[in-house]
């Protein structure tokens, strides 16, 4: 239950940033969400690959199945923030790039 709200909060900024931008609102809240799985996945690979080289296999069955769960999850939120933070400020890179076009047509126009 914690996931889906989880989820869902991630959606919701990566539909808000779209919309701030006038850009896909759905398309941005998917990626959202893929980004935090993408992030939980590689972070499960991360956490097995260290549990397989490092932990004995008769301790392997006293770890507790949470600790690696919420290890995980932290590595998809890490994930989601670094993707909304990259995603933002290409947005805004492109927004510029755009405004400046804009006030060269009109400056072009001018002298038409």
């Amino acid at each position: 239950m914690l996931g889906l709200v989880l989820i869902y909060f991630i959606g919701k900024t990566f539909y808000d940033l779209a919309a701030e931008f006038n850009k896909s609102k759905w398309g941005y809240a998917i990626l959202g969400v893929a980004l935090y799985y993408l992030g939980t996945f590689i972070g499960g690979l991360v956490i097995a690959s260290y549990f397989i080289y490092t932990v004995s296999d008769s301790n392997m069955e006293d770890l507790n199945s949470m600790s690696p769960a919420i290890i995980a999850i932290i590595f998809g939120i890490i994930s989601c923030t670094i993707g909304y933070r990259i995603l933002k400020w290409y947005i805004k890179k492109e927004d510029r790039i755009s405004d400046s076009e804009l006030l060269d047509d009109d400056f072009l126009e001018r002298f038409d």
